[in-house]
């Protein structure tokens, strides 16, 4: 089933919230990371909602891409 909502990053790790508003104020590289995680993941829902055509093999390379940022920015949130 495909999912319609978002995953923004402070719902996906509430527990962290307080360490990821730090990073995204202190640490350029963790920003940056972050607004990239974000703009995947917008473009990922707007393929979803069938608002931009794209194929399934560019979705599924934005959803690793997705996936290989989340994981990113949780070690850098758990380091």
């Amino acid at each position: 089933m495909i999912s319609l909502l978002e995953h923004p990053l402070l719902s996906e790790f509430p527990e962290h919230r307080d360490v990821i508003v730090q990073l995204k104020t202190s640490d350029a590289h963790f920003r940056r990371l972050y607004e990239e995680y974000h703009e995947v993941d917008k473009h990922i829902v707007r393929i979803e909602e069938q608002i931009e055509p794209a194929t399934d093999a560019f979705t599924e390379g934005l959803k690793v891409r997705r996936l290989h940022l989340k994981d990113d920015l949780l070690r850098a949130i758990l380091t």
